[in-house]
């Protein structure tokens, strides 16, 4: 990935990095990102000389036909690890598990804690299943990193990028130690998260939206359905009104000929 992919990158993109010291030169470490484009999973990794090894869901490694096999060989060739999203618990304890084993080998884990992307720029709620019990597992530090400006190369809808410098911050490692072995209380998870993604939003200076992505995007798509319903309506209205005033018309001009002809009669009689 890093020569195939990650120099490529480097080398159109040119993006800026700040706080590359705070990557430990050996030894497991999360890194814990905001989400804003699908290019965060890589430019990332290219600008690290370690391996970052992140989830992805099992959709990218099990579509049929030609595209399906070239996107499984992608995400399998940049490292990305396969995660059964069925389930009510099923994205959250695979991701778990997969965490666990990458930091166990003494590797960096990349975890994204809003669980999706970004549907405005904004810095959503972070799920505290994921990011907290992994780092409470394993001990391992927790190191915030924001991405910058990455929503902006390729917005969604669009298929060519945009060349322009995006950026990453990487913060100070958080230690978590504090919490060994209270991986399962909630309200331990839950301070976990918010800490990160307090870090993240002070890395970003995003503006912090305290409900999940998720929810937001189910928001903004009902939303989006309601507005096309109004405009649907109103367009019919418009399209009925139009009608009326047409047939009236047709109508008044109609009356028009009509008494023009009794007019004509009446002096024709006189």
């Amino acid at each position: 990935m890093k020569f195939s992919i990650g120099g490529p990158l480097k080398l159109a993109f040119r993006p800026w990095v700040e706080g590359l010291e705070n990557i430990p030169a050996e030894g497991p470490a999360i890194l814990a990102s905001n989400h804003l484009s699908f290019s965060d999973s890589f430019f990332l990794p290219a600008v690290l000389d370690r391996k970052v090894t992140f989830i992805a869901k099992a959709e990218y490694f099990t579509t049929p036909g030609i595209k399906g096999r070239m996107t499984a060989a992608f995400f399998k060739g940049v490292g990305q690890l396969p995660v059964d999203r069925s389930g009510a618990r099923g994205a959250g304890e695979a991701a778990i598990k997969s965490g666990v084993d990458v930091l166990e080998r003494g590797e960096l884990f990349g975890i994204y804690p809003e669980g999706t992307r970004s549907p405005d720029g904004r810095l959503y709620r972070g799920k505290p299943g994921g990011l907290a019990r992994v780092a409470l597992a394993t001990g391992a530090p927790v190191i915030p990193v924001a991405m910058i400006d990455t929503e902006k190369i390729q917005p969604p809808g669009k298929v060519m990028p945009k060349l322009m410098r995006p950026g990453i911050r990487i913060g100070k490692p958080l230690d978590f130690s504090r919490y060994g072995g209270m991986e399962h209380d909630r309200f331990v998870l839950r301070a976990v998260t918010d800490e990160v993604m307090y870090e993240i939003m002070k890395l970003s200076g995003q503006e912090y939206v305290d409900i999940y992505a998720t929810a937001a995007k189910r928001q903004i798509a009902e939303a989006a359905k309601a507005q096309k319903q109004a405009h649907k309506e109103a367009q019919k209205e418009a399209e009925q009104a139009q009608k009326e005033a047409e047939q009236a018309e047709k109508e008044a001009q109609k009356e028009a000929e009509q008494a023009q002809q009794q007019a004509e009669k009446e002096r024709s009689d006189s």
